[in-house]
């Protein structure tokens, strides 16, 4: 498997994940909203003629199976930085491709493959998000589309809120926000971006953590460590003291490569 720049943080992830595999789907309700969202898109971009189809960070295949039933025919290429997650999209059965261990920000194609490149809620985890983009544009036919979701600088508000009344910094990673986005996709001809905001369920800082553990993102940013066990405690009474309910901000993007003339 090739890993991007930071190996050591990107190994970290995949662990985590891996980790995660076997409880994922039972914590990912967000996760479900995102895979519909750009399987949504990709479906009204391109409804026919789709032949190859790369996914991006598969995780255990709410995206995939969508994917899967949605364009029966296309020979589809599955992949993630997770090798438990791979094996769990490719048990769960009504799925037939190619899966792949892959860092989707170190691609391990060239050339003009494939008519979609999709992912869902995994560009988070870039290290630089502008230099993968333009790698996995680059991976598309004249005609073909990357549509994507990502995690939104609205995320987990609250939850940020909350170590700041505590003069604390989360490890929550900075996520971009929607003009930032833009900003990339300004630099491709045929691009756009916007936003969902999705409510999370449960209504308490140990709900939150909970869903967080669950899906296995519990990495956090580069060069921060973890709280002390009594700070987290005073992160989560102002957290629930505030009203403990947060939102995860979904950035949706799609660039489409100019059709040859």
């Amino acid at each position: 498997m090739r890993l991007a720049m930071n190996d050591v943080r990107k190994q970290r992830i995949s662990e985590s994940f891996g980790a995660a595999a076997d409880r994922y789907d039972e914590h990912a309700g967000p996760q479900r909203t995102a895979a519909a969202l750009v399987a949504d898109i990709a479906q009204r971009q391109s409804p026919d003629g789709v032949a190859r189809i790369l996914e991006i960070g598969c995780g255990t295949g709410l995206l995939t199976r969508d994917i899967q039933t949605r364009w029966p025919g296309a020979e589809l290429v599955a992949t993630d930085i997770s090798p438990q997650m791979l094996d769990r999209a490719a048990s769960a059965g009504l799925v037939a491709g190619t899966f792949l261990a892959m860092d989707g920000e170190a691609p391990s194609f060239e050339g003009e493959w494939f008519d979609l490149i999709l992912s869902s809620l995994a560009f988070q985890w870039f290290d630089d998000l502008p230099a993968a983009i333009a790698r996995l544009v680059a991976l598309l036919r004249p005609g073909g589309s990357l549509i994507f979701s990502t995690m939104g600088q609205g995320s987990f508000a609250h939850w940020r809120a909350a170590h700041a009344a505590c003069d604390l910094t989360p490890g929550v990673p900075a996520y971009p926000s929607l003009d930032a986005l833009r900003a990339m996709l300004a630099t491709y001809g045929d691009a756009f971006a916007f936003d969902e905001t999705v409510l999370l369920d449960g209504q308490s800082a140990r709900a939150l953590i909970g869903h967080l553990k669950g899906i296995g993102a519990v990495v956090p940013e580069e060069g921060r460590r973890p709280l002390s066990p009594a700070a987290l405690r005073r992160v989560m009474v102002a957290y629930d003291e505030a009203g403990g309910r947060d939102v995860y901000q979904l950035l949706i993007g799609r660039v489409t490569r100019a059709a040859q003339a």
